[in-house]
């Protein structure tokens, strides 16, 4: 892991890049930037630059949070279907071998159903995606953390810091105001919590749904409430899950169970997603362990038995953010900060590693030219490749929310028929098994 600097280094700092946001993407990122510059770029050393080096990139990463490393002992029950693209991501930079030591789930078979009707469809890797060994993995988000900040080096990190002010700087004066811009200017200055400042040609945005960078840059974001709350837990269950990721669709909302292995080749523990109405949320949270395991079973219409046990719940409301650009003079988006969508796929940190393989793509093009890193042109060509993606994924799961989620008759009969003749016709499973496993 990268030494920690001192807060008196950083004062009046200058770096390439600085990378707001210390969660899941953000560290991706990192460490997606300090491979491909490592491995294409004659003379990028991982180590730290001083005044002595010539290195083409001076990166910071800012993170709000505490240099610790998460403990793996609990589970967390936020996890990721991690898409094969992904995974391969992962392992170019090093770390898909950290990540399956510690704790990862294959899962090999997806089905999924109509609670409401008669249809349903089942795919393997096998029968389906031939010469794929598995759908995917099924990995809990602090795994994946973890093993991407054990694995980061050659930056500078900032952590236990954030941004409280962001100006651009035109001609060595800061503007007083942080909402006018100066087109002519290249670089961004951060003020931090601790009263210092930092100055950074590209600023990137990995702070979450709730980006503050976002609101300093001025971005306007289309927004609205799916009326879903999501509770999340971990789950033992009667019966073997066999590798396999369940969803079952009715009115009330999706239910997921995801394959977890906890203790060796041990398959009765799932990670559960079950998205609902606010009310029934708040009437599920509130019941007991027994009572609440008892609920799920029958909602899951004991596809594995008796849900055995629960682990400790969380909810949160599910909203639909689509921020209307992507970048702003200096500042790009990435991840949770440009969108979040509904998680009834299990796509929602997938896209957000999309986002940043791709801005990683176009600051190494830059480097390899010779662009200056405040090049307009590295934001949009990267606002161009991934927002028309993002906005067909997320209408995607708009529709299916709303094709599962209507209790009209005509509708309910088209979707099982539409099942029925997905499940039927070979093509059509197969683009709905990369759908669904998160090849499209």
């Amino acid at each position: 892991m990268s030494e920690l600097h001192s807060q008196s280094r950083v004062d009046k700092s200058a770096y390439d890049i600085a990378i707001v946001g210390g969660g899941m993407v953000g560290l991706a990122l990192a460490n997606v930037l300090v491979s491909a510059l490592s491995s294409s770029l004659e003379g990028i050393s991982r180590g730290v630059r001083d005044s002595s080096e010539s290195h083409p990139l001076r990166i910071v990463l800012i993170d709000a949070g505490a240099p610790s490393v998460l403990d793996l002992s609990s589970v967390d029950p936020r996890v990721i279907a991690l898409s094969k693209s992904n995974q391969a991501l992962l392992d170019r930079i090093g770390v898909w071998e950290k990540i399956q030591s510690a704790r990862a789930c294959p899962y090999f078979d997806m089905h999924v159903w109509d609670g409401d009707g008669t249809a349903d469809i089942h795919f393997g890797s096998g029968s389906v995606l031939a010469h794929e060994e598995n759908l995917g993995h099924i990995v809990e988000n602090k795994v994946i953390v973890n093993a991407l900040l054990e694995n980061l080096s050659g930056i500078e990190i900032l952590f236990n810091t954030s941004v409280e002010s962001c100006s651009r700087e035109t001609d060595g004066l800061e503007l007083e105001s942080p909402s006018i811009v100066d087109r002519q200017s290249d670089k961004t200055l951060l003020t931090l919590n601790n009263g210092e400042k930092i100055s950074a040609s590209l600023v990137i945005a990995a702070d979450g749904a709730n980006s503050r960078l976002r609101e300093m840059a001025k971005i306007n974001v289309r927004e609205w409430d799916y009326g879903h709350t999501a509770i999340v837990s971990t789950i033992r269950t009667e019966k073997p899950h066999g590798f396999t990721a369940w969803q079952r669709f009715s009115t009330k909302g999706p239910l997921a169970f995801l394959p977890l292995t906890l203790d060796g080749e041990d398959q009765h523990h799932c990670s559960i997603v079950w998205s609902i109405d606010h009310k029934l949320a708040e009437e599920a949270m509130a019941l007991d362990d027994d009572a609440f395991c008892r609920r799920l079973t029958s909602e899951f219409e004991a596809k594995l038995g008796r849900v055995e046990h629960t682990q400790k719940r969380m909810s949160f409301p599910l909203k639909q953010r689509h921020a209307s650009r992507y970048v702003a003079p200096g500042i790009v988006l990435v991840g949770d900060a440009a969108h979040t969508i509904h998680p009834l796929a299990g796509q929602g940190a997938n896209i957000g590693l999309y986002d940043i393989d791709v801005l990683a793509e176009e600051i190494q093009r830059a480097v390899r030219r010779g662009i200056p890193m405040s090049d307009p042109s590295i934001g949009k060509r990267y606002e161009r490749r991934r927002q028309a993606h993002n906005l067909l994924a997320m209408s995607a799961m708009e529709g299916f929310k709303g094709l599962f989620g209507s209790d009209d008759l005509v509708v309910r009969w088209l979707r099982n028929e539409g099942l029925r003749t997905v499940s039927a016709v070979p093509w059509l499973k197969k683009q709905f098994s990369k759908l669904a496993s998160g090849r499209v």
